[in-house]
């Protein structure tokens, strides 16, 4: 099922399952959202990571906000660039050896305290401007679920061979879970966190954002989606995902899509 709307901030598109999505969004009234969690995964980015914070807490949004950073086991210094911020509003987790960005995801939910949360990557390709497009649907009371589309919104060309991946990946979930998402992949996802309860994340790599987007559309919960802006970066300026972690995130689609786990 598939709405394009306008408003005041551009076309929004309301996206997700033809079959049990109302009902299980009509399970979660709508409520006041006040606050917002933000989970920063974080692995080996010093050059970036201060510059990723300033701009978080320099985003214009009607919530109070606190941010998670999760060091995922970094060996580049970057420990020390967190460990110089004073900002009572960033809580700094640390794990002692690389475990993955589902692992470091996980940690951050374990100690998200709002009422909406959102993930954050660390490497400057995700705008934090684009957050007011990003929580509008939920605020306005029209999602519970919101995913930010790379392919809809202004953006810097992502690498051929990840461009086809990221579009097979969504064809895939749109086949599996009869929705008519544009973007699975994308970093940027907002869930009212009562969408989240009783959801338990396995995945400790980059087939997180595979695992819990198969679960929330199990669960019969519509995905809006909106369009962000986007700056993809080379591998040689630190692009870690790859060709290979398109394969996990494939598996972890169709196993979810037939196991209750």
């Amino acid at each position: 099922m598939e709405k394009a709307e306008r408003g005041g901030s551009g076309t929004r598109w309301a996206v997700g399952r033809s079959r049990g999505a109302r009902v299980a969004d009509r399970t979660l009234s709508h409520k006041a959202h006040r606050s917002l969690t933000v989970i920063i995964p974080v692995y080996n980015e010093r050059a970036t990571v201060a510059e990723i914070i300033r701009r978080v807490r320099l985003a214009e949004v009607p919530l109070l906000v606190d941010v998670v950073v999760v060091d995922d086991g970094s060996t580049d210094g970057t420990d020390q660039v967190l460990g110089a911020i004073t900002d009572s509003t960033v809580r700094v987790v640390r794990h002692e050896r690389n475990r993955g960005k589902g692992a470091a995801v996980r940690t951050g939910l374990e100690r998200a305290t709002g009422d909406l949360v959102i993930i954050q990557d660390a490497d400057l390709e995700y705008d934090p401007d684009d957050w007011s497009s990003l929580l509008e649907p939920i605020l306005k009371g029209k999602a519970h679920v919101v995913y930010g589309s790379r392919f809809t919104g202004a953006r810097k060309n992502m690498l051929l061979l990840h461009w086809i991946g990221n579009r097979f990946l969504s064809l895939v979930t749109n086949l599996l879970y009869a929705s008519t998402l544009s973007d699975m992949e994308t970093c940027y996802k907002v869930f009212d966190r009562r969408v989240l309860e009783g959801v338990t994340i396995v995945s400790d790599r980059f087939d997180f954002e595979a695992e819990i987007t198969a679960k929330v559309l199990r669960k019969g919960h519509r995905i809006y989606e909106v369009p962000i802006s986007y700056a993809g970066r080379e591998p040689d300026e630190g692009k870690k995902i790859t060709w290979r972690d398109g394969f996990a995130a494939l598996k972890a689609l169709v196993k979810y899509r037939f196991t209750r786990q």
